[in-house]
């Protein structure tokens, strides 16, 4: 089943900010064309964990990740592998829309620039064009891409962000509470835009809303205290769980 082919792989990932053991041994496949959620408590450790598969906690000083993390077989904290480079094929969204000070054009055309992706102006504009559209902001901004990209409301902000993100062609794509600054409305389209991105990547969410899991991922990993728990597929976690931790979580026991 090409479902189920594994784009990352960690394995025994431990994490400590200065004398803080903030995630424990956690072991995950995450998997191509599949969108993977995950939810805990605050403060359990699943945004630190995010946030491995793209090194940014190297930008933490006090920060120490051990253990492996591999992405299509190859070791991301291998000493030779570049920060900035990987993060063009990791994505990562945040939990509040960041637009860069510039116009639409531009936010979307800054990664695919500094990364040499495009030969030429009409490249260029090709990538900005479908980056957008996979974001499903075109029809919104295609009439002024040289006005500010901070000038668009939350939820279009959110999808620049988006498409800021896919316009490097990543092969993972991050997000860490892409939602919670944004209205239903803003928030509806974000999902149903993180539904169409999984054909084409591999797509993480951080949420604290297991109605989101629920909705827009067909895996799901429990984290608490700073263990990944359980993992499995989204039905079975939360209609079937194996552990009585996933199970007090999901029915409001703990949170």
């Amino acid at each position: 089943m090409s479902s189920e082919t594994s784009k990352m792989s960690a394995q025994g990932v431990q994490v400590y900010y200065g004398a803080n053991h903030a995630l424990k041994d956690v072991n995950v496949e995450i998997l191509d064309k599949t969108v993977t959620a995950f939810i805990g408590p605050s403060g359990c450790g699943k945004s630190t964990f995010l946030r491995c598969l793209n090194r940014m906690n190297d930008t933490v000083a006090s920060a120490r990740v051990l253990g492996t993390i591999l992405l299509e077989g190859e070791d991301i904290y291998d000493k030779r592998v570049d920060p900035v480079t990987l993060r063009a094929k990791v994505g990562m969204v945040f939990q509040k829309p960041n637009p860069f000070p510039k116009s639409i054009y531009e936010n979307v055309a800054y990664g695919p620039r500094i990364h040499g992706l495009t030969r030429n102006k009409a490249e260029l504009d090709e990538v900005v064009e479908q980056s957008l559209r996979k974001a499903a902001l075109w029809n919104e901004v295609k009439d002024r891409l040289d006005a500010p990209g901070t000038g668009l409301s939350g939820g279009q902000q959110q999808r620049l962000c988006i498409a800021r993100a896919i316009a490097t062609s990543p092969e993972v794509l991050l997000m860490d509470e892409p939602c919670s600054a944004l209205d239903p409305i803003a928030t509806a389209q974000v999902e149903e835009l993180i539904d169409e991105l999984r054909s084409q990547f591999s797509v993480v969410i951080v949420t604290h809303s297991m109605q989101q899991a629920a909705r827009v991922s067909q895996r799901t990993a429990f984290f608490h205290l700073g263990n990944l728990v359980e993992y499995g597929e989204t039905g079975q976690i939360f209609t079937n769980p194996r552990d009585p931790r996933t199970e007090s979580y999901i029915t409001g026991r703990i949170g």
